[in-house]
Protein backbone atom coordinates (compact mmCIF):
# COMPACT_ATOMS: atom_id res chain seq x y z
CA UNK A 1 0.00 0.00 0.00
CA UNK A 2 1.30 2.89 -0.87
CA UNK A 3 1.60 5.90 1.39
CA UNK A 4 0.31 8.99 0.37
CA UNK A 5 2.34 12.67 1.00
CA UNK A 6 1.53 16.20 1.11
CA UNK A 7 2.36 18.18 -2.16
CA UNK A 8 4.27 21.15 -2.15
CA UNK A 9 1.42 23.16 -2.21
CA UNK A 10 -0.79 21.30 0.81
CA UNK A 11 1.69 20.89 3.61
CA UNK A 12 2.20 24.68 4.35
CA UNK A 13 -1.27 24.98 4.25
CA UNK A 14 -1.36 22.23 6.19
CA UNK A 15 1.17 23.48 8.88
CA UNK A 16 -0.84 26.64 8.91
CA UNK A 17 -3.66 24.85 9.94
CA UNK A 18 -2.10 22.75 12.91
CA UNK A 19 -1.14 26.10 13.98
CA UNK A 20 -4.29 27.30 13.70
CA UNK A 21 -6.02 24.32 15.22
CA UNK A 22 -3.50 24.97 18.52
CA UNK A 23 -4.25 28.67 18.72
CA UNK A 24 -7.99 27.84 20.10
CA UNK A 25 -6.86 25.12 21.66
CA UNK A 26 -7.79 26.18 25.33
CA UNK A 27 -5.46 23.88 27.61
CA UNK A 28 -2.41 24.83 25.45
CA UNK A 29 -3.13 28.59 24.86
CA UNK A 30 -3.81 28.87 28.77
CA UNK A 31 -0.47 26.91 29.81
CA UNK A 32 1.42 29.06 27.51
CA UNK A 33 0.39 32.38 28.69
CA UNK A 34 0.41 31.52 31.82
CA UNK A 35 3.85 29.92 31.33
CA UNK A 36 3.30 26.80 33.19
CA UNK A 37 6.21 24.85 31.36
CA UNK A 38 8.58 27.96 32.44
CA UNK A 39 10.05 30.98 30.31
CA UNK A 40 10.07 28.25 27.27
CA UNK A 41 6.74 27.86 27.04
CA UNK A 42 5.69 29.53 23.78
CA UNK A 43 8.90 27.48 22.38
CA UNK A 44 7.55 24.52 23.86
CA UNK A 45 4.16 24.80 22.15
CA UNK A 46 6.23 26.17 18.94
CA UNK A 47 8.05 21.89 19.58
CA UNK A 48 4.83 20.57 19.72
CA UNK A 49 3.76 22.06 16.42
CA UNK A 50 6.97 20.66 14.63
CA UNK A 51 6.09 17.49 16.45
CA UNK A 52 2.73 17.16 15.07
CA UNK A 53 4.15 18.08 11.10
CA UNK A 54 6.59 15.56 11.73
CA UNK A 55 3.96 12.79 12.61
CA UNK A 56 2.42 13.11 9.85
CA UNK A 57 5.79 13.33 7.67
CA UNK A 58 8.66 10.78 9.03
CA UNK A 59 7.92 7.28 8.41
CA UNK A 60 8.11 6.31 12.21
CA UNK A 61 4.57 6.93 13.44
CA UNK A 62 4.28 7.37 16.73
CA UNK A 63 0.60 8.04 18.49
CA UNK A 64 -0.98 11.29 17.79
CA UNK A 65 -3.15 11.52 21.69
CA UNK A 66 0.36 10.30 22.56
CA UNK A 67 2.06 13.83 21.32
CA UNK A 68 -0.27 16.09 21.94
CA UNK A 69 -0.74 14.54 25.63
CA UNK A 70 3.53 14.88 25.86
CA UNK A 71 2.94 18.57 24.51
CA UNK A 72 0.85 19.63 27.26
CA UNK A 73 2.89 17.31 30.15
CA UNK A 74 6.05 19.65 28.63
CA UNK A 75 3.86 22.60 29.84
CA UNK A 76 2.97 20.87 33.31
CA UNK A 77 -0.89 21.04 31.85
CA UNK A 78 -2.91 17.60 31.70
CA UNK A 79 -6.16 18.15 29.78
CA UNK A 80 -8.93 15.50 31.47
CA UNK A 81 -12.06 17.40 28.75
CA UNK A 82 -11.40 14.86 26.01
CA UNK A 83 -9.87 17.91 24.08
CA UNK A 84 -6.84 16.03 22.80
CA UNK A 85 -9.08 13.52 21.40
CA UNK A 86 -11.09 15.98 19.96
CA UNK A 87 -7.74 17.87 18.72
CA UNK A 88 -6.49 15.33 17.35
CA UNK A 89 -9.38 13.88 15.33
CA UNK A 90 -9.06 17.99 14.35
CA UNK A 91 -5.83 17.68 12.69
CA UNK A 92 -6.47 13.98 11.59
CA UNK A 93 -9.17 15.14 9.19
CA UNK A 94 -7.60 18.08 7.70
CA UNK A 95 -4.97 16.12 7.04
CA UNK A 96 -6.79 13.93 5.06
CA UNK A 97 -8.42 16.59 3.37
CA UNK A 98 -5.10 18.36 2.58
CA UNK A 99 -4.24 15.41 0.79
CA UNK A 100 -6.59 15.70 -1.42
CA UNK A 101 -5.97 19.55 -1.84
CA UNK A 102 -9.15 20.14 -0.38
CA UNK A 103 -8.35 22.81 1.78
CA UNK A 104 -12.37 24.10 3.27
CA UNK A 105 -10.84 23.00 6.81
CA UNK A 106 -8.03 26.12 6.75
CA UNK A 107 -10.18 28.17 5.29
CA UNK A 108 -12.96 27.92 7.75
CA UNK A 109 -10.48 28.28 10.35
CA UNK A 110 -8.84 31.24 8.88
CA UNK A 111 -12.01 33.27 8.21
CA UNK A 112 -13.52 32.25 12.16
CA UNK A 113 -12.99 34.25 15.32
CA UNK A 114 -11.22 31.67 17.98
CA UNK A 115 -13.52 31.44 20.92
CA UNK A 116 -12.71 33.03 23.75
CA UNK A 117 -10.09 31.77 26.13
CA UNK A 118 -10.90 31.59 29.67
CA UNK A 119 -8.17 33.34 31.62
CA UNK A 120 -6.67 31.14 34.73
CA UNK A 121 -5.51 32.93 37.98
CA UNK A 122 -3.47 31.58 40.66
CA UNK A 123 -5.04 32.05 44.08
CA UNK A 124 -3.51 31.90 47.70
CA UNK A 125 -6.31 31.23 49.94
CA UNK A 126 -4.77 31.93 53.86
CA UNK A 127 -6.82 30.87 56.91
CA UNK A 128 -7.26 33.34 58.60
CA UNK A 129 -8.89 31.45 62.25
CA UNK A 130 -6.37 31.93 63.88
CA UNK A 131 -5.27 35.51 63.41
CA UNK A 132 -8.78 36.37 64.08
CA UNK A 133 -9.10 34.50 67.60
CA UNK A 134 -5.57 34.65 68.67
Amino acid sequence: METRKLTAESAPIFQEGIGLILSRWSALTIAVENEWGGRKSRAKADLLWSDIFSFFTDSKRDDLEKILEEGLLSLNTEAADGSIEEVAEKIMIMHEECLEANYQSVEKLRTSKPPPVAHVKQLLYISMKGKLHG
